[in-house]
């Protein structure tokens, strides 16, 4: 018997042997469809190579596609597990040609492998083909010689295939098999269609025409081929089964199940096991593709997944967490064909037993409270809508949780005062966020909220995507279309742009729909919704368009390692100073960081060089950066260090990097940095290049700031200073490592000459060279006064010459004013004795007043000031020997 790996290795090899190039599946989050929740098909990533928007250097194609269907319209969850065949997450085999081979080829390789390779019995198969496809029911009875009974004709969607409203199409071929008569149902058309006994295997379109709004249609130039088969499906046919779960594969998942919950995996609980398999594989696959848990987008999905089966395990009796307990037996069976999830395997298990350890206490909680609701309620009374909110909105207990708990007490949730309670704390916070001043235009983003949703975040994981253009705005109000040279804000279902927030500045790049472009210049975020703001560049933007958006890699490359680098720089001067320091703000941009942290004095030059190095040194570890899901307070208690100020969800990122072992400073383990951070961030520390500060300075009261370059800019910083020093070096005439030897003996040289200069003036000016004006005391109002304008001499030796002349004088005053560099220095001296009779204030004062100046200061015995000119000196002279004369 094949098990279920053998098959897809029989299929891919099958298709590999007739030119096919084996492709990879594409990621679960699918970046080239943003109608799409996820993957749900093997022809998603190839979506572009049908339309000719895209070529590659192959046109056969064979993948084994991982897809799940959860979400949206492809919703299989409640069936899961209670039926045969539906699953949340399946692997889908398929074939494909653009453009290169068509009808007869597709019909014979599917004919031919499944009776020869996978060796169906012929009388088994039957066929159903668009009712008006002649060409291939004329295939199928030449090639595979059926008859016309078993090639069976279909008038609806059924078999025809179609992209959207408009765009490529075709008609399908459906192969079945049959079971037998022993099993109730009819084939394909049949009343009794149904029925379990006709089983389809393998669905082949045939992509030849392209659809228009009208309704007509017109052959393609590029006519392809789009296969599927469920690898579950056609797995359980060829192992003698009749359900999916039966398989070896699921049914190896199953009693992982059952073994970790001591329950028989064939017992009364069989139910819960075939859940707890089927959505360990959704949840497991979707975080290897980087989908998170979360209260929105699919982060919800995922969430909603994980404790449908976490609840099931309840129900089983687990006391413990379960689901992270089964992910090695995931991996055994399928880490070799899908090595991200081997790769992924640690975060994988720490996430499902956080959520599952958080879950518990949730559902203990809720389902006592439910309990408690329920009191008093009339027999088969609807549980009140506003009892539902409150028990999701204080206590986390989700609506779909509390009606699968009434379900099984015969009740039902009033889901319409549910929604009244939810639209009453919607309206609540829109009033929060436009009273706070933060948007004046707040209104408008949270009616898009409403209307469309809040944006779903992919740059975590890509920098690339399609997006669905939800609303365009111009002047705070919405509008349909914007034409090129407008400036417009651009709201999407998804986006690879971040928004700024968390010190981290908006994403710039482009964004191209089918009918124009626009560059988007930075990106804000108001009530979830993501606000791209843009100037549309080509042609014209249209709401519901899809649209392809590029964020600028060199800029957010240089961000994301300022952003990665910052937490380094914060654990680097706890290192340093102390455990107090604590972020107070940030600024993460392309060209610089600056760090804001609680620091009382200036860094040391030892201690900023300290830090420097410390970093440089956890860059150079080339460490990888980690990223984890978790509440606050786990995140706290493994030491992860929180922006002040911020308010954080019921979860948060932790991101993680650098290895402390032996350094005595980890946070967690031998973790270095740990902090709570939403923001983007290099796979790994070497990803920073190069650190650099720039210097330490006082933010504010308390708080020191530190601005530094990263990468290219640091690089480009110490060239430029390493020039710098050349230049000196050669001015100088100097090697450059002997610089600062030499600037230093330059300086103490100049020193001692200005010192010289300053001596050599004031003697000078003491014999009258310097000065014009009377050179001797002159007896004014009864006392000695030496009055002299000076050149050539500074405002600062005044009060020295000032000191030497009242020396000499033994008693009297002195005027003394100094034309310095333009503007007026006045300086008056009055001896002791004389004091009583006149202040040298008041001298400085009357001089000023003539120079054009204000006030003047200083004591009794010595006062100086200044005015814009000495051009009035003379009269300045005699206001002060009016002033003496009294």
């Amino acid at each position: 018997m094949p098990t279920l790996n053998e098959i897809r290795s029989t299929f891919l090899d099958f298709f590999d042997r007739n030119d096919h190039r084996i492709v990879d599946s594409s990621p679960l989050v699918p970046r080239n469809d943003p109608t799409l929740m996820f993957t749900n098909s093997g022809m998603v990533q190839f979506k572009n190579l049908f339309t000719g928007v895209e070529t590659r250097d192959y046109s056969r194609a064979t993948t084994s596609q991982k897809c799940v269907r959860a979400g949206g319209k492809h919703n299989d969850l409640d069936n899961v597990g209670y039926t045969a065949r539906h699953h949340t997450f399946f692997e889908m085999l398929g074939n494909f040609s653009f453009g290169n081979y068509f009808k007869e080829e597709a019909i014979q390789f599917a004919w031919d492998l499944l009776t020869k390779d996978f060796g169906l019995d012929k009388s088994k198969l039957l066929v159903t083909v668009y009712h008006t496809d002649e060409e291939a029911a004329s295939i199928w009875k030449k090639y595979a010689g059926l008859p016309d009974d078993r090639i069976i004709r279909i008038a609806t969607d059924d078999n025809f295939w179609s992209m959207g409203a408009t765009g490529p199409c075709g008609p399908c071929t459906e192969v079945f098999y049959d079971h037998g008569p022993e099993i109730w149902g009819g084939p394909p058309g049949s009343v009794e269609e149904d029925g379990d006994r006709f089983i389809e295997i393998w669905n082949l379109v045939f992509m030849q025409n392209e659809r228009f709004e009208d309704g007509t249609q017109r052959d393609l130039e590029m006519q392809s081929i789009d296969t599927g088969m469920g690898l579950e499906r056609i797995g359980a046919l060829l192992q003698g089964k009749h359900d999916n779960y039966d398989t070896d594969l699921m049914r190896s998942l199953i009693e992982a199940s059952a073994h970790a919950t001591s329950q028989d995996p064939d017992g009364p609980g069989n139910i819960h096991h075939r859940v707890i398999a089927d959505h360990l594989r959704s949840t497991s696959f979707l975080m290897a593709d980087g989908v998170m848990p979360s209260n929105e987008g699919r982060g919800y999905v995922l969430r909603r997944i994980m404790r449908r089966a976490m609840r099931h395990a309840h129900l089983l009796g687990a006391k413990d967490p379960v689901m992270h307990r089964l992910v090695p037996a995931l991996v055994t069976q399928m880490g070799q064909a899908f090595p991200e999830l081997g790769r992924a395997q640690s975060m994988i298990e720490e996430t499902l037993r956080q959520e599952e350890t958080r879950f518990k206490q949730t559902l203990d909680r809720g389902l006592g409270l439910l309990d408690d609701a329920l009191v008093g309620l009339p027999e088969g009374a609807a549980l009140p809508g506003a009892t539902a909110f409150k028990l999701y909105d204080t206590f986390g207990f989700p609506l779909d949780l509390t009606q699968d708990a009434l379900r099984e007490k015969g009740r039902e949730v009033d889901v319409a005062g549910f929604d009244e309670a939810m639209a009453e704390q919607k309206a609540k916070a829109r009033a929060a966020w436009s009273g706070s001043g933060e948007a004046v235009d707040a209104d408008v983003w949270f009616d898009i909220a409403e209307a469309s949703g809040v944006t779903d975040f992919l740059g975590y994981d890509t920098e690339t995507a399609e997006g669905q253009i939800a609303a365009l705005v111009q002047d705070g109000a919405k509008v349909s279309s914007a034409t090129k040279g407008q400036a417009v804000q651009i709201v999407l279902n998804q986006t690879p742009f971040y928004a700024e927030s968390g010190g981290q500045v908006g994403d710039s790049g482009v964004l191209r729909s089918e009918g124009g472009a626009a560059r988007i210049t930075d990106t804000r975020k108001v009530a979830g919704v993501f606000i791209h703001m843009a100037e549309v560049t080509e042609g014209t933007l249209a709401t519901g368009t899809a649209a392809v958006l590029e964020v600028d890699p060199v800029r957010r490359g240089a961000i994301r390692a300022n952003h990665s680098a910052t937490h380094l720089l914060h654990e680097a001067l706890r290192a340093a100073l102390g455990d107090h320091v604590a972020q107070r703000g940030s600024l993460n941009a392309a060209d610089r960081l600056r760090f804001d942290f609680s620091h009382t004095k200036a860094l040391s030059a030892d201690e900023l060089s300290r830090v420097e190095r410390e970093v440089n040194a956890y860059i150079r570890q080339n460490a990888p950066v980690e990223t984890r899901i978790m509440t606050p307070d786990d995140a706290r208690a493994l030491g992860a260090q929180a922006l002040f100020g911020e308010k954080y969800s019921d979860e948060v990122r932790v991101v993680s990097m650098g290895r402390a072992a032996g350094s005595g400073r980890g946070t967690a383990g031998d973790t270095y940095s740990i902090e709570l951070c939403g923001g983007t961030h290099v796979g790994q520390t070497g990803d920073i290049g190069l650190f650099v500060t720039l210097g330490d300075a006082a933010s504010s009261s308390g708080v020191r700031r530190i601005e530094a370059l990263t990468g290219q800019a640091a690089f480009d910083h110490l060239a430029a200073q390493s020039a710098r020093v050349a230049d000196i070096a050669g001015a100088l005439k100097s090697r450059p490592e002997d610089t600062p030897e030499r600037v230093r003996a330059l300086m103490d040289e100049r020193k001692a000459l200005a010192n010289e200069v300053a001596q050599l003036r004031r003697e000078l000016a003491m014999s009258g060279g310097a000065g014009q004006g009377a050179a001797e005391p002159e007896d004014v109002g009864g006392m000695a006064l030496m009055a002299q304008v000076l050149s050539g001499v500074s405002g600062k030796d005044l009060p020295a010459l000032i000191d030497e002349h009242k020396g000499r004088m033994g008693s009297g005053a002195v005027l003394l004013i100094a034309d310095a560099g333009g503007k007026a220095a006045v300086a008056a001296g009055v001896t002791e004795d004389l004091t009583g009779r006149i202040s040298a204030v008041d001298m400085v004062k009357a001089a000023v007043a003539e120079l054009g100046g204000k006030g003047g200061g200083g004591r009794a015995d010595m006062a100086q000031g200044g005015g814009p000119s000495a051009e009035n000196a003379e009269a300045a002279i005699d206001a002060v020997k009016t002033l003496l004369k009294g």
